[in-house]
């Protein structure tokens, strides 16, 4: 199912690898649910296929993978599911960055920390200072993040430095605002997935997926597999990313 180049393992027909996938990992708890399991249930078994889904990216030299963990909406859930979640998160944290170090895998956590408790924030430093030479797949970790917590925190540090006299709000453009998301030093999410059959993005990465490229499936995180993500890169190559341009201007760009 896979040739092997450089030593980086790419699936059969693809041409042009996304160099950065974000995922939404839906369909934990009905996961669960379906097994007449408790919540907490499906995401043990979800991070199984986190494991999977790092693994792959990593033979097929993916640069950066992010993985929506828990969004600044969560914090609404069953009280129980959120002790269970932040319980999973520390292990996770505890057990998995050996392994990611090992792996040569660099990672980073967006989002608003502050509302964890001090000892998962020392974990995550911790975590992250541990990895940071790492030279491999960069993952992110989406922790208590929205994209709209995302795009006013950023507007919150250029209206500080209009207060302060060091820009002019005429100065402000695309650009600029762009150098303040949790993002900034990553290159643009070229696919999006998710799984669990909803068809949208929940507050995830708003800014960074304006030219995304979406693939849904029915598929419940749990069950979400190595095939399951070779289905999703093929369908990205063969999709014309046009950015805005025509398919003839692409095309005559391309044959230049």
């Amino acid at each position: 199912m896979s040739d092997t180049q450089n030593n980086k393992v790419t699936p059969i027909g693809t041409t042009k690898m996304p160099k950065h996938i974000a995922i939404i990992m839906d369909g934990n708890g009905r996961w669960a649910k379906s097994r007449s399991l408790p919540r907490f249930a499906g995401h043990r078994v979800g991070l199984e296929a986190v494991r999977k889904t790092v693994q792959a990216c990593t033979e097929y030299g993916i640069e950066v993978l992010t993985l929506f963990a828990f969004s600044s909406e969560n914090w609404q859930r069953p009280t129980k599911e959120v002790s269970v979640l932040m319980d999973l998160f520390l292990t996770a944290l505890k057990k998995e960055v050996k392994k990611l170090h090992k792996n040569n895998v660099q990672l980073h956590i967006i989002g608003g920390l502050e509302a964890f408790s001090d000892k998962i924030q020392a974990r995550a430093k911790e975590s992250e200072d541990l990895t940071a030479g790492n030279t491999g797949l960069k993952l992110v970790i989406a922790a208590n993040y929205g994209g709209r917590w995302d795009i006013t925190n950023a507007t919150k540090k250029l209206a500080a430095k209009v207060k302060a006299g060091e820009l002019e709000p005429e100065d402000i453009n695309e650009q600029m605002l762009g150098q303040y998301m949790s993002l900034s030093n990553m290159p643009t999410p070229d696919l999006f997935i998710r799984t669990g059959g909803e068809q949208r993005i929940s507050n995830f990465l708003l800014w960074d997926l304006a030219y995304t490229e979406l693939y849904f499936t029915e598929l419940l995180w749990p069950d979400f597999s190595k095939g399951e993500l070779d289905k999703a890169i093929a369908s990205f190559t063969r999709r014309q990313r046009r950015f805005g341009l025509t398919g003839d201007q692409i095309e005559k760009v391309a044959g230049a």
